[in-house]
């Protein structure tokens, strides 16, 4: 317990010792902590779907002519692939060009909505460095600053500057390697749910075309 209170006092320490540069540092951190978790549990709890038992099921169902039972089964699983398979349900007596258009459309809607506050994590990962490094820039200012006006006569205060320079650096990079690797996480898990959503489209599509032949 000790230990933790040591360290938490020493990030405390560090934190004040890196000037006010540090506060959009903080700031930054706190939303992409809050953007990877709120992204993390839509991912990789909400947006998980049994895609190959749901579709199954629906093409089943649909193949029987049974549009209203494939609609309560959609609603038995949620995702992106369950909800684009219930829009082309509920519009199964469309032409087959209306039917790819509007899996089209529901794809596209269902990927924004995967997509959503990803770019926080994009933007993050990229500012936090160059606000770092102007806290590094400022940090220089301050010290050069003493030496033309002391020389060399307070080494402290000159070591002062470049702590300031070396603390905002760090913080700058460490906030930009926490977020990077969870948006790279991320843009990987939703390539692979459009991998689904384009493999249930054409599912989808041969289904309406072996229906309606």
């Amino acid at each position: 317990m000790l230990a933790i209170l040591g360290v938490g006092g020493t990030l405390v320490g560090y934190f004040k010792q890196g000037g006010p540069v540090m506060w959009p540092l903080l700031i930054l951190s706190i939303i992409g902590l809050i953007v990877i978790l709120e992204r993390g549990f839509t991912l990789y709890v909400r947006a998980r779907t049994k895609t190959a038992e749901m579709v199954g099921k629906v093409r089943r169902l649909v193949t029987e002519g049974k549009t209203d039972a494939a609609l309560k089964a959609c609603d038995e699983y949620k995702g992106p692939t369950s909800a684009m398979v219930k829009a082309s349900i509920l519009r199964w007596d469309a032409s087959r060009e209306e039917l790819e258009k509007l899996l089209e459309n529901a794809a596209l809607h269902e990927i924004a909505r995967l997509e959503r506050w990803l770019w926080v994590l994009a933007l993050i990962s990229n500012i936090a460095p160059i606000i770092g490094f102007l806290g590094t820039v400022v940090g220089m200012i301050q010290s050069f600053d003493v030496i033309a006006r002391e020389g060399l006569n307070n080494p402290g205060k000159v070591a002062k500057g470049i702590s300031v320079a070396l603390i905002t650096t760090a913080g700058g990079l460490i906030v930009a390697v926490f977020t990077l690797p969870f948006y790279n996480f991320y843009t990987t898990k939703i390539a692979g749910y459009i991998r689904e959503l384009e493999t249930t489209a054409n599912i989808m599509l041969e289904t309406h075309d072996q229906v309606k032949a």
